[in-house]
């Protein structure tokens, strides 16, 4: 078992382990007894709104443990999210909470907030999830006889409520904070939206149409810059062929193999928008060749580099832009050439079990020497000149609201390639397009800019959260009063009250009373 090093005390507080406070007087009970009867429903669920349920019986499908008001509940669930909760006073409705909660019954003398925030700390859950067993996830769980062995700081019981107090004036400022910052980090998503939307709907430059007018010139509208590109994407496929051909030794003697070329998708015109003057719907598949990841056996998977294996992205290493840690590598003789990745390529993540993940996508900005893998695509554009703008489409509103109706699955959310070949997308003449990419460059790196400053002031506010925690467990956020009654006598009689525990009786509905001392 890892155990975290114990904190420097001041010399009035008592030593002990988290073991000498778990007092669980809970009783199982089983609210599907009592059909009509509103339980108040200390859930896992319910904890991130910091509010119980108020349930029917019958609409509670399991047994559950009952409780009493200032009983602290810890969740066993995976405890890298650290879920700790005080049961409030009584509003009138028997209080009962979910099973997967580890109860420390009131003790007196402990200040159950205190004993909250203390397993609030960073360092506290870091020691449970290197003490965790099961797989992974919800499946991990956190045993009593581990939460037990962590050791606790125990001040007199005034030094105790003086800690809380000052511990909710501190953090009460700083979530204040976090929640200002969290509003902030809001509109500036908004707004970066906004401008994405606004740069495929002809609203963010002024458009080519009504200026050649005004100048009395005449200008190339999309679907010039349409044709070139379906040219180009003509081409690029008749070079490959040929030399494919050639390679096999089958050179052609006529121009027969050229009708073996499949043409694009057209976009399906139906319910799709008006564009603005001069614009034209294409798709995705017209502009862009869409590429299948690798498939690959897990045997031949490796963690690390080495002669005959090249790096291979995930879905996992999409973001914000793309990520290179975690990388699993894969035999060489298992990567096609087009799936060798290029400088340009746009990766795609096709298939996860969240809604939010699906679609998600990022550009490669410069040459790497690596692939992708299954749960991904890659979308490659044919010229380098509609690159970028490919690039924000595919982080606009639209195309995510799309993608979510597209892939949406029961437990995994799977984007097939004849979806991102048959997406429609709205196509500006080709002297629009640089200026509207400039312009979106333009405007996210600003927004970029102050989502990023948000975003370190925000880890800084979780840090000195964790700062000022451990300064309150340590002594040093309140002055000692040396006429306090020592905490060596609380624990005394905290320990003779364990020691004389009476053993585990009948509870009135029947149930068995838990008792995990």
């Amino acid at each position: 078992m890892n155990v975290v090093p114990e904190l420097s005390l001041p010399e009035s507080w008592a030593r002990t382990k988290v073991g000498d406070l778990r007092r669980d007087h809970t009783t199982t009970l089983n609210p599907a007894t009592y059909p009509n009867e509103i339980f108040e429903l200390y859930s896992i669920p319910a904890h991130e709104t910091g509010k119980p349920e108020l349930v029917r019986g019958r609409d509670i499908g399991s047994a559950k443990k009952s409780l009493s008001p200032d009983t602290v509940l810890l969740s066993k669930i995976n405890p890298r999210i650290n879920r700790v909760w005080v049961v409030g006073s009584s509003s009138g409705f028997r209080q009962i909470g979910s099973s997967e909660w580890i109860a420390f019954g009131p003790i007196e003398g402990l200040v159950p907030r205190y004993l909250a925030y203390y397993l609030r700390q960073d360092r506290f859950r870091t020691y449970l999830a290197s003490n965790v067993s099961g797989v992974g996830g919800s499946l991990m769980r956190a045993p009593a006889a581990v939460v037990d062995q962590f050791p606790f700081a125990l001040p007199s019981s005034r030094e105790q409520l003086c800690i809380v107090d000052a511990l909710d004036s501190y953090l009460t400022r700083l979530d204040d904070a976090v929640a200002n910052l969290e509003r902030v980090q809001a509109k500036l998503r908004a707004y970066r939206a906004s401008v994405l939307k606004a740069a495929v709907e002809g609203r963010l430059v002024p458009t080519e149409a009504p200026l050649a007018r005004a100048e009395k010139r005449d200008y190339d509208r999309a679907e010039v810059l349409l044709a070139r590109i379906l040219n180009e994407r003509r081409q690029g496929w008749e070079e490959a062929e040929l030399a494919r051909l050639r390679a096999r030794g089958r050179a052609p003697t006529d121009e027969g193999w050229k009708s073996k070329y499949e043409e694009p998708l057209a976009p399906d015109m139906k319910a799709l928008p008006e564009v603005p003057e001069g614009w034209c719907w294409a798709t995705l598949g017209a502009l862009s060749t869409i590429i299948r990841g690798v498939t690959y056996q897990q045997s031949d998977a490796r963690s690390e580099p080495g002669p005959g294996v090249v790096p291979l992205l995930r879905a996992t290493n999409i973001g914000e832009g793309l990520t290179f840690s975690d990388l699993v590598y894969v035999p060489e003789r298992v990567v096609a050439a087009e799936q060798r990745l290029c400088a340009g390529d746009i990766v795609v993540a096709s298939s996860s079990g969240s809604r939010n993940v699906v679609g998600k996508a990022a550009t490669l900005g410069s040459a790497w020497n690596g692939t992708f893998g299954a749960f991904c695509m890659v979308v490659r554009p044919v010229t380098t000149a509609i690159a970028p703008y490919l690039s924000l489409f595919l982080m606009t509103p639209w195309y995510r609201e799309r993608v979510s109706r597209l892939a949406a699955g029961v437990n995994i959310n799977n984007l097939k390639r004849s979806h991102l070949e048959g997406m429609p997308i709205p196509l500006p003449p080709a002297a629009e397009v640089g200026q509207i990419v400039d312009q979106v460059e333009r405007q996210l790196s600003v927004a970029g800019g102050l989502i990023s400053v948000t975003g370190h002031v925000g880890k800084r506010c979780a840090r000195l959260r964790q700062a000022i925690l451990k300064s309150a467990f340590e002594g040093k956020l309140v002055d000692q009063d040396p006429t306090d009654e020592p905490p060596e006598k609380l624990l005394a009689r905290i320990r003779a009250e364990r020691a004389g525990v009476s053993p585990a009786k009948k509870s009135p509905s029947g149930g068995q009373e838990e008792q995990r001392d």
